[in-house]
């Protein structure tokens, strides 16, 4: 913890230092003068001829400028352009350039690239997330992504960012003790995929460019980054730092799950950029390791961009992990002969030249890092500008509609829990007590990896609008380190029609650098509520704020608690959305996007096994819903509405069949005693034409109660019956569709057989098992399925 504790301290002054040195460039030169490099009029400031320097002739290409504009560079000025505050090369015309910013959800100023000031003194924050996965939305994504971009284009026209943000997380949540879940999409491999792949379309994708066949000359919005490459869910978990974490993990877990949404974002997503994690995986760090940067990243999926490090990621190669006991010299070599392309720190900057005198590294591997960076940069306008983005400005930061939709935003994640006897929605006008130490929340609604908000809407401002408020905050934070103000939240309710009590974390509970080691509600919170709630004189609502499971069976048990909320960390907007559900402006639609587990479930493994499938000989359950059968608070994708629906499917394929040939063999599989293998039991998906091979089915969704709302139908594959080691069902798709009450509306799903119905067996190879496999829709309390038979002959 001290190392960790001397890192954040030492990060926090380079952001000081280095703020103002991008803000003093971008004013004078980009902000104010200038929106690009290749500006003749901005070379002749500088005594310099533009038409001297090729790399800024747009007749030629983004690969062609780049190696013009490298070549032309000492090795002293290359070295200087390998971290994230490049110097810049005067004599060039090339300005310095800060490629660290972030966009998790909403322009951060956490980053050295972004300012706020009395200019621009906020951006919109939207919800944490884990929050806005829950809506299960994939054309919302896609949206935020895009008024995100906007708004950081408009910041980088006004001086006040870069164009490269080092966001989405796109880690799958492993074990949701990890403080950093709330940063994520949850815990299916698939639905971190979708999440992903629609924000980066919604940072990147310059309209009507979308689909240019030459991949390296794309425009981009600005740059995104799907982060943190690989198997990395700890930070600090007793003994376990994540400088030094060694994540043991099996080929199995490790295709299957931990690279599948990177694989997707770089592949479907078209990312410009990965970011290599801390951890070590299998005793190597990723930074250094050449086989999943180069082999993976750049040949398999074929990233059109540039792999950085995490920040000061190769101090902690040199110095925690100690890798080879490696010198400077030697790890930055490593780093640079595996792919790494772009160091965020200084060590590169301390040694790398040394590194290449001394023979550990040639020239050319950092030409080729330099020809990534740069082509990127071109893509995004740097150089040339982008006319479409000239004119955003102001009045396209904190918009109205991006407001709005921060509002929406969280009102489609919130998930209801619980609803006894349709307590809610309430009567708007009612008396009201509002308790708990987050009643009155602000900064807590915006989570990690925030910027500043445009403005806070807090529940009690929200709600006070709605009608008569009462309000104690019973605890004074979420670490509720005592009662002394209990009674005045019991005398609020003893009087209250009805009382919601606001409860849950905080960045001090869980975050970057802090994992949990439980999953109960902080301090005393839970006897604030059961003593709040036994005096009630109306019905009472929970109100959990989080970024991943709390275990609320004592409210789930509890008759005097009528409701349950969970709304995550709910962006600046979070009051209003509250506000919204409870009073039904709004019905609830949100899904859990982790399992709810129950608190002894800490108890049962440690958050160090990496493996998510149950560890017999250690008596380890399994993880996720995926490989989790025991018992929960809430499982996966649960979620309630103010309307009942039911399901039909119609129109589906029970049967696939596949003619092999002499070129397709048939693999074994390994299956429970008393369970008769089939006679070709699998084959490779990649022996297969799996285009070929479509699964199609439409489900109705009737809204069958008497208010209108949305549903998210979620759509399983379960494997045949009997196969060892695989999953208990696995996500394939999803849809979230409006339905007024009364109403039917078709929702179509058209899926790829080998990526839907595949399994990952214990060598990594992909196959596609043959037998009944069962397609799922919706939950164990309202679902539908049909079986779909693969036979191969």
């Amino acid at each position: 913890m001290g190392k960790s504790f001397v890192l954040v301290l030492f990060f926090l002054s380079v952001l000081s230092i280095v703020s103002e040195d991008t803000r003093f460039w971008t004013n004078d030169y980009v902000g104010k003068s200038y929106s690009h490099v290749c500006d003749e009029s901005r070379y002749a400031m500088l005594g310099l001829d533009m038409k001297r320097f090729s790399f800024c002739n747009k007749s030629f290409s983004c690969e062609e400028r780049a190696k013009d504009l490298v070549r032309r560079m000492s090795l002293e000025e290359k070295v200087m352009q390998t971290v994230n505050n490049a110097s810049g090369v005067i004599r060039l015309g090339l300005p310095q350039y800060s490629w660290w910013s972030e966009a998790l959800h909403g322009i951060s100023n956490l980053g050295p690239g972004v300012f706020f000031d009395d200019t621009i003194p906020g951006a919109t924050s939207f919800p944490a997330v884990i929050l806005s996965t829950a809506a299960f939305n994939q054309t919302l994504w896609k949206t935020m992504g895009q008024v995100v971009s906007t708004e950081g284009r408009a910041m980088y026209n006004m001086g006040h960012a870069w164009l490269t943000f080092w966001s989405p997380n796109i880690n799958v949540v492993r074990d949701t003790r990890w403080g950093r879940t709330q940063e994520t999409s949850g815990e299916d491999p698939y639905v971190v995929g979708e999440f992903g792949v629609n924000y980066v379309r919604g940072l990147q994708d310059v309209q009507g460019t979308e689909n240019t066949k030459d991949l390296n000359s794309r425009p981009l919005k600005v740059s995104s980054c799907c982060k943190h490459y690989a198997a990395y869910d700890l930070d600090s978990w007793f003994e376990f730092d994540r400088h030094t974490f060694d994540a043991r993990v099996s080929v199995q877990d490790m295709t299957e799950t931990f690279v599948a949404p990177f694989e997707r974002c770089v592949k479907e997503g078209d990312v410009s950029s990965v970011m290599c994690s801390f951890n070590k995986i299998n005793g190597i760090p990723p930074c250094s390791d050449p086989r999943l940067l180069k082999g993976v990243i750049r040949e398999q999926w074929d990233l059109h961009g540039y792999i950085v490090s995490d920040c000061f990621g190769m101090e902690v190669i040199v110095d925690n992990q100690k890798y080879l006991n490696d010198s400077k010299e030697d790890a930055i070599a490593k780093t640079l002969q595996a792919g790494l392309d772009l160091e965020c720190g200084h060590y590169y900057t301390d040694a790398l030249e040394n590194s290449v005198k001394a023979g550990k590294v040639s020239q050319y591997e950092v030409d080729r890092a330099l020809k990534n960076l740069y082509v990127v940069l071109m893509r995004a306008g740097y150089f040339d500008g982008i006319p479409t983005y000239d004119s955003l400005g102001l009045k396209d930061i904190c918009a109205d509609d991006h407001i709005e939709l921060a509002r929406e935003t969280a009102r489609q994640g919130i998930v209801l829990l619980k609803n006894d006897n349709g307590v809610l929605p309430l009567e708007p006008g009612i008396n009201i007590a509002l308790v708990g130490p987050h009643a009155n929340a602000t900064q807590v609604m915006i989570g990690n990896y925030a910027g500043l908000p445009c403005k806070y809407v807090s529940p009690l401002e929200a709600f006070s609008t709605m009608g008569d408020v009462t309000y104690a905050t019973g605890c004074l934070d979420a670490s509720c380190s005592n009662d002394t103000y209990f009674s005045e939240a019991k005398k609020a309710a003893k009087h209250a029609e009805a009382t919601i009590i606001f409860v849950g974390t905080d960045l001090s509970i869980e975050a970057e650098f802090i994992d949990r080691v439980n999953f109960l509600l902080p301090g005393n919170q839970t006897k604030l509520v059961n003593q709040v709630a036994k005096i009630s004189k109306g019905p009472v609502t929970l109100v959990v704020l989080s970024g991943s499971n709390i275990d609320v069976s004592f409210a789930k048990n509890n008759p005097k608690i009528s409701a349950i909320l969970w709304i995550g960390f709910p962006g600046e907007q979070g009051g209003n959305a509250i506000a919204d559900v409870v009073f039904g402006k709004y019905n609830p639609g949100g899904r859990l996007p982790v399992t709810w587990y129950e608190a002894d479930y800490v108890k049962m493994l440690p958050m160090s096994s990496m493996s998510l499938r149950p560890v017999k000989e250690l008596g380890y359950p399994g993880r996720t819903y995926k490989f989790f059968n025991g018992s929960t608070v809430y499982p996966f994708g649960y979620g309630m509405s103010y309307t009942k629906f039911s399901y039909s499917v119609s129109a589906p394929k029970n049967s696939i069949n596949i003619s092999l040939n002499n070129l397709q063999k048939c693999r074994k599989m390994a299956y429970i005693e008393d369970q008769e293998a089939p006679a070709c039991s699998a084959v490779l998906v990649d022996d297969i034409s799996c285009d070929e091979n479509i699964i199609e089915f439409e489900v109705g969704v009737t809204n069958v109660g008497r208010m209108d709302g949305s549903d998210v139908v979620m759509v399983y594959s379960v494997p045949p019956f009997g196969i060892v080691g695989t999953h208990i069902k696995q996500v394939i798709g999803f849809q979230r569709v409006f339905v007024a009450a009364g109403a039917t509306e078709k929702v179509k799903f058209s899926m790829n057989a080998c990526k839907s119905l595949r399994i990952v067996d214990r060598t990594g190879y992909s196959l596609l098992p043959s037998g009944y496999h069962i397609i799922k829709m919706g939950d164990d309390s309202n679902s539908v399925s049909y079986p779909l038979q693969v036979v191969y002959g």
